[in-house]
């Protein structure tokens, strides 16, 4: 970690606004990516990054080291993706027992059946996303789902430009394999 984010984080403790909203920038894309992955819609997983980092700020004080500062707020991301998920599911349950609700989705330029075939296509493709390892995952989401460049990815993962040409390659390969594997079982 930069010695720069370490003042950053310590800065922040102290109440400094600009500060964190330095390190809200150094993290944006890693949480946002992450929060796509676990829900797969682009607005809810604004929602989840920008509740994460409330919560952070409301909690900056707890981080006492630097080091500690990403995986801390990767601990709360999960919190928040937890307690959003329990929220959804307190909400249905009680609009099931409320009404009979229909909900029809029609995308203004496809029909039902290709809107239907699109979101079929992208929660496959990030089922078998979410079960690539770690290491894939990780920078498959930061570079395509995130849009981050090569370098911030390898800042963000502590890698070389090398390594990270060598993930994404490896990772593209596994995912292309296990699509068309995924393809052959539907």
């Amino acid at each position: 970690m930069p010695q720069a984010e370490e003042l950053l984080i310590e800065r922040s403790r102290q109440g400094d606004r600009e500060a964190f909203e330095e390190l809200v920038r150094a993290c944006a894309r890693m949480v946002y990516s992450r929060a796509y992955l676990e829900c797969g819609n682009v607005h809810r997983a604004e929602d989840i990054t920008q509740e994460t980092f409330l919560v952070a700020w409301r909690n900056v004080t707890q981080v006492r080291d630097g080091k500690s500062f990403r995986p801390w707020l990767m601990s709360i991301l999960h919190s928040v993706v937890v307690d959003g998920t329990r929220r959804t599911g307190r909400k249905k349950r009680q609009e099931a027992r409320g009404k009979r609700q229909e909900v029809e989705r029609i995308d203004g330029a496809l029909g039902p059946e290709k809107t239907m075939e699109r979101d079929e296509e992208r929660d496959r493709a990030l089922a078998v996303l979410r079960s690539l390892p770690a290491e894939y995952r990780e920078v498959l989401s930061l570079r395509y789902l995130a849009g981050a460049d090569y370098e911030t990815i390898g800042r963000e993962l502590a890698i070389t430009n090398g390594s990270l040409r060598g993930l994404l390659n490896r990772g593209l390969a596994l995912l292309r394999e296990r699509m068309k594997q995924s393809e052959k079982k539907s």
